[in-house]
């Protein structure tokens, strides 16, 4: 079975309101191909960039939770 046969077959199983979904998906597939495919290499810079800046530091940073703080407690 092919990979579409394969995508076909799931899709047929799934309620409308998913296949819904998923041809949203698929239009904006298409699009991203239609503008050039993957993102481009000076936006992948800049979001990894925007990473990097957003957790610089975080390793040195003491917790604000204890271990007792991530015990689940039940009553």
């Amino acid at each position: 079975m092919s990979l579409p046969e394969i995508i076909l077959k799931h899709i047929q199983e799934m309620p409308e309101s998913f296949q819904a979904e998923i041809l949203d998906f698929v239009e904006y597939l298409e699009s991203k191909v239609k503008r050039g495919g993957n993102i481009d290499r000076e936006e992948m810079e800049w979001s990894e960039l925007s990473l990097s800046s957003a957790m610089r530091g975080i390793e040195e940073e003491a917790s604000p939770y204890s271990l007792n703080d991530l015990k689940e407690r039940f009553a």
